[in-house]
């Protein structure tokens, strides 16, 4: 680091020196001032006046008059040079003060920005070993209950009703009689977190999972991290991260269990992971999921974090294969899925080629044509799109991430 200061020390340094150097070197073309030019041919007339009269030329008397005209010149002349000079004095610190400025501005303005976009304190590391630092802050980071301790208690909200209040009070009091009340412990998970009181409410969903047991699904684990979630402040711990990979083994699919795994991975130290995950639950829609408001709120940031260019694309356009195409996929050989795929991909690519489509289609079909092999198809309908979308520099920037994903595009 000390290595990178004294870098940064030296090339600030020179850029002012040069910058000041520039300041102070003479201007091409200066001439002399006026009044010396003035002064010297003033003198001139003095000495010519001086050879007029020893040639006879003017008398005694007007060489005399001649004599205090120019003398009364060279006076006047001197005068305005000495007050040129005064002013060129005055103006000689000027180059000074404005290189000792502009020093200022360049060395202090960097340190200010680095201090502003950069890490101070921190070398520079390469990719895996910023991995492997997000992968520790991941494993190594607080628990639920850390997480908990360090926010204030909930009360109840003022403006809830006292009489559902009183109920809420009255299920507690029967669940904590039985315990092994799966239904009450249901309802009570949920009217807890109608309260807002997500901790007592994370309790009980976790007794509903208890009380399930092998029959508990992907809707009853989501439940339950998204309390825990609630419950510390919007943080991701590791008790709701596994129980959001829980769910996800039921459902790869699911969108509110993305969404959170994608929220663990920005607070881990991974936000290209993040952006990933939900950059693709975005173009998978609908507009109406309960976790695209929340997404586009971060996404750009996201996006910048991961050192992308983004912008963030129409909502739903990029949606897959239907629940219905994926479980009709399963019960078909492996031919006859491929060739159910390839159908899929056939499809599109006549609507773009009939109809044309957006940027995210076209990126769609390439990336689709790379995974099936066909790669001169993927090359001639990355061309074509690069010609069709040459004047939109976002969607060339797309194009070329799905070209270089088929190994088509440098």
């Amino acid at each position: 680091m000390t290595f990178f200061w004294i870098v940064a020390g030296v090339l600030a340094l020179t850029v002012a020196a040069l910058l000041a150097l520039g300041l102070r070197a003479p201007r091409q073309g200066a001439t002399e001032p006026a009044a010396a030019y003035d002064l010297r041919v003033y003198r001139d007339q003095l000495r010519e006046v001086d050879k007029d009269l020893a040639r006879g030329v003017v008398s005694a008397a007007d060489a005399e008059r001649i004599r205090a005209e120019v003398s009364r010149r060279i006076l006047a002349a001197d005068a305005a040079m000495q007050s040129d000079q005064i002013t060129a004095d005055a103006s000689k610190g000027a180059p000074k003060l404005v290189a000792s400025m502009l020093a200022l501005v360049l060395i202090g303005g960097s340190f200010a920005l680095y201090l502003q976009l950069g890490a101070p304190g921190y070398g520079d590391l390469a990719l895996a070993d910023r991995i492997e630092m997000a992968e520790s802050a991941r494993t190594e980071r607080p628990s639920q209950e850390a997480a908990e301790a360090s926010l204030p208690e909930v009360g109840t909200p003022e403006n809830a009703s006292p009489d559902y209040v009183a109920l809420v009070e009255q299920l507690r009091d029967t669940v904590a009689r039985r315990p092994d009340d799966l239904q009450g412990n249901i309802l009570l998970a949920q009217n807890e977190a109608n309260l807002g009181n997500f901790r007592a409410a994370a309790r009980a969903q976790s007794q509903v999972l208890r009380l399930k047991g092998d029959t508990a699904d992907a809707t009853d684990f989501i439940d339950y991290a998204d309390m825990l979630v609630l419950a510390a402040g919007g943080y991701v711990s590791p008790e709701a991260e596994a129980a959001l990979r829980t769910a996800l083994s039921f459902d790869q699919t699911n969108g509110t269990a993305r969404y959170y795994m994608g929220l663990m991975m920005a607070q881990t130290g991974r936000p290209d992971t993040a952006f990933r995950m939900w950059d693709a639950l975005l173009r998978e829609g609908p507009e109406t999921a309960p976790w695209i408001t929340p997404i586009l709120a971060q996404i750009e940031d996201m996006a910048f974090r991961a050192g992308v260019t983004y912008q963030i694309p129409q909502i739903g356009i990029g949606r897959g294969p239907s629940s219905a195409d994926i479980e009709a996929a399963g019960d078909l050989t492996p031919a006859e899925r491929m060739e159910m795929i390839q159908s899929m991909v056939g499809g599109l690519s006549e609507r773009l080629a009939s109809e044309g489509g957006t940027v995210d289609e076209w990126a769609q079909l390439i990336g689709a044509l790379g995974v099936l092999g066909r790669t001169a198809q993927a090359r001639a309908v990355y061309e074509n799109a690069i010609e069709v979308f040459a004047d939109d520099t976002r969607a060339l920037d797309l194009l070329l991430r799905a070209g270089q994903r088929a190994q088509v595009a440098e």
